[in-house]
């Protein structure tokens, strides 16, 4: 196996035994081979566009597919075997129509004329030839490039498709998704090519992270600042982990009136501030922080786990036989709910202990999104116009267990009261229960929400330029940023599409980045790696 599409891959170049994740090599194997169905697919599909043909089951299936390879999602082998044979099978279909509509392309060989084998072993085998590697081209800057996309897409599908299970969708991110994993399989693109491939993956990033803002504001209403407590409450528990506010929502409808308390973990706390999750009562609070930590904290859970969308990881025999998952998470042995039908985790909910008694404990404020914010921009404009606020420190991204991640926490530490932070995503565990104080009645810590809400972040960005009538790049503001996997990617390549420059990324740089593709980004976007948070604040303030 070849793996380093997260940040904590092994030695900082690559996992080739095992995925620091758990990714078994077998798992991997069909991952690449999954993908390499999926580019053929897509090479159909761009034909199909081309010639006036698209399909809705295709477009759909792409997303979710390649969303079920991102780190930490799907690690069960049975499911990427049927994955792999429905791509295969959609593809032939997919033929047919693009034929019928006038289309003379043959594809009679590579992954467009692909036959999965009949079993699980014999897929594995092949799987081993379509890897990382294997792509078209030599020279190492363009591979870095299509590696850069294939991450991006990742990320893009896992947005689409939590935006589709909440009714939002656009052909224009389903386009892109086929025309990236298609362009993967050519070899006569040029290295600015592969440039502009990356920064329109950014464009299809930020249209999926639209799109799903739209789909929660529009069905949970836009988040309101709320405290959270961080304590429990006596009675039977369900924990849920992830991000998808659906599921959330339908364990909620389901648990009403059960006597289950419903609590949050990881990237699902923002989900606090949703006008239509607070009126649920049983609907109490956070247990836990990031996702790196859930071996040890779900030890500590006496009710059931759900893990929705993606952050799984080696489940321990301790809780395994209390966890569950849903959406396009997936773990050999473990439990899957596939239909919303929650009854198997609330009946193993009620077969368990629960907390003996309550447990009050700190409490912390979410729900900073781009409406809460914007609803008092008169007074932050009007303290960043008289000088209390100085400037503004957007700390956000993924969190992980690499050491080096502790700047995080010395920066936001560090940042001189004058100073606003705002977060996002799990990266904000380092520091979210801090309290930071205010500045006119304004919090100097405002969390944003999950990464998706990256979409927030631009938006308030961009009011405030509009209001000191500048550029976002001329404002007080500076984006420190730490990275995971592949959703931070295309994080990262759309606030590039957006032009926004001067980005501080970290802990370490993505190791499929080659130092000729490092230098483009640094001379186009000033992009540049963390340093010690006393030395970058030194550069940021001048002071």
């Amino acid at each position: 196996m070849f793996c380093y599409q997260c940040e904590q891959t092994a030695k900082g170049t690559g996992c080739t035994v095992q995925g620091v994740c758990g990714k078994l090599p077998e798992v991997a194997a069909l991952q690449d081979l999954l993908l390499y169905t999926l580019m053929g697919l897509s090479q159909v599909a761009v034909e199909g566009r081309r010639v006036g043909v698209s399909d809705r089951d295709v477009n759909v299936f792409t997303v979710k597919a390649a969303f079920s390879t991102l780190t930490n999602v799907d690690f069960d082998p049975a499911r990427f075997q049927a994955l792999i044979g429905q791509a295969a099978a959609l593809r032939d279909k997919l033929k047919e129509r693009v034929k019928v509509a006038g289309s003379r392309a043959a594809w009679p060989e590579g992954a467009a004329a692909f036959r999965p084998a009949a079993t699980l072993e014999e897929l594995i085998k092949q799987g081993e030839t379509v890897g990382l590697k294997s792509y078209p081209g030599d020279d190492p800057d363009i591979l870095s490039l299509k590696h850069t996309v294939l991450f991006g897409i990742k990320g893009v599908s896992a947005y689409a498709d939590h935006a589709l299970i909440l009714g939002q969708e656009h052909d224009s991110v389903y386009a892109y998704v086929h025309e990236g994993l298609a362009a993967i399989q050519r070899a006569d693109l040029s290295l600015d090519d592969w440039v502009a491939m990356a920064l329109k993956c950014g464009e299809a990033a930020f249209k999926a992270m639209e799109l799903l803002d739209a789909g929660n504001t529009a069905i949970y209403g836009h988040p309101v600042p709320t405290k959270v407590p961080l304590g429990h409450k006596k009675g039977k528990a369900i924990l849920v982990s992830g991000h998808d506010l659906k599921d959330l929502e339908e364990l909620l409808k389901q648990t009403e009136g059960k006597g289950i308390f419903v609590y949050t973990h990881g990237e699902m706390l923002p989900t606090h501030g949703y006008p239509k999750l607070k009126q649920y009562k049983h609907f109490y609070g956070q247990f836990g922080t990031a996702w790196q930590k859930q071996t040890k904290e779900f030890v500590d859970f006496p009710g059931a786990i759900l893990m929705t969308t993606n952050c799984i990881q080696r489940p321990r025999s301790e809780y395994q036989a209390n966890l569950f998952t849903s959406g396009m998470v997936g773990w050999p042995g473990i439990p899957h709910i596939s239909d919303l039908n929650f009854k198997p985790v609330i009946e193993r909910a009620l077969e368990l202990p629960g907390f003996p008694e309550d447990h009050v404990g700190q409490e912390v404020t979410v729900g900073f999104a781009r409406n809460a914010v914007l609803g008092v921009a008169d007074q932050v404009i009007a303290a960043a116009k008289s000088g209390a606020i100085r400037h503004f420190f957007l700390v956000a991204g993924c969190d992980g267990a690499k050491p080096g991640r502790n700047y995080y926490t010395e920066f936001v530490e560090k940042v001189p009261r004058d100073c606003i932070v705002l977060t996002l995503a799990c990266g904000k565990y380092r520091f979210f229960d801090m309290d930071l104080g205010s500045i006119g009645g304004i919090p100097r810590l405002l969390d944003i929400g999950q990464c998706n809400d990256a979409y927030s972040a631009v938006q308030i960005a961009s009011a405030l330029a509009k209001a000191f009538n500048v550029g976002v790049n001329e404002l007080p503001l500076s984006l420190i940023i730490s990275w995971y996997e592949q959703k931070a990617v295309c994080v990262l390549l759309a606030l590039l599409h957006l032009g926004i420059k001067g980005i501080r990324l970290g802990p370490s740089l993505p190791a499929f980045l080659t130092p000729n593709v490092l230098d483009t980004l640094v001379r186009h976007f000033d992009i540049k790696p963390i340093g010690t948070a006393e030395e970058d604040l030194k550069a940021i303030l001048g002071s």
